[in-house]
């Protein structure tokens, strides 16, 4: 965060060529901030901020939060989606208080991400967007800040434990079904098949989030 505060400024020259200072967040006034779709996190201990001579004041807070995001699961293991992240400020109007602006550009902010984000997770960072309006409340304008964020799932783990077992069950189903077998070795491996499908359907229930409306097609066959 930066902001102008233009009754904090002072000549260098006057104090010992001290330029900026390092001061705890509750000394001057602070942008109050909220991200709207928090719903648990830790709030961060580095609460202070630097102030320049010319009165701008810089502050640098790290945030772990959870999100909430709606999740459309329909294309898995071979989903993208996107998750919202809003900074908003619901106690100054921005008409005439408050109005909050973006420093860096999406192509930017999708370069310092990659940067920092080198997890080797289950989902892959592949682009950020960023949306400035202003949000209308009891008649009232207040800004807003949105970032949308692109990620791609790695699919690797649930094609060698889901899809290609599955696949190899039932092109079993099949050999058996139309082979020479006799009727009770037919009826003995169907019951074993449909006793694998069924601990394969326990994975994936356990893998699938409950947030999506529509079940993956994985999941509807």
């Amino acid at each position: 965060q930066e902001w102008q505060n233009p009754f904090a400024t002072w000549d260098p020259r006057d104090f010992c060529n001290i330029s900026e200072i390092v001061l705890p967040m509750d000394t001057y006034w602070s942008p109050p901030i909220f991200i709207l779709e928090r719903v648990n996190g830790q709030n961060p201990e580095l609460n202070y901020m630097v102030l320049m001579h010319n009165g701008t004041f810089n502050s640098t807070r790290p945030y772990q939060v959870t999100l909430t995001c709606s999740l459309v699961i329909f294309k898995f293991p071979f989903d993208t989606q996107m998750c919202n992240l809003s900074i908003a400020s619901f106690l100054y109007p921005a008409v005439t208080d408050f109005v909050m602006k973006t420093r860096r550009t999406p192509a930017e902010v999708v370069r310092d991400s990659k940067s920092l984000i080198l997890t080797d997770g289950e989902w892959k960072f592949t682009n950020v967007s960023i949306i400035e309006f202003t949000e209308m409340m009891n008649d009232k304008g207040f800004s807003v800040v949105t970032y949308g964020i692109s990620m791609d799932r790695r699919p690797t783990l649930y094609i060698l434990n889901l899809i290609l077992p599955t696949c190899a069950l039932y092109l079993l189903d099949m050999a058996v079904l139309f082979g020479p077998s006799s009727l009770e070795e037919k009826i003995n491996f169907q019951i074993a098949i449909i006793l694998g499908s069924s601990m394969l359907a326990v994975i994936l229930n356990n893998s699938l989030p409950t947030s999506s409306n529509k079940p993956p097609i994985i999941g509807t066959h």
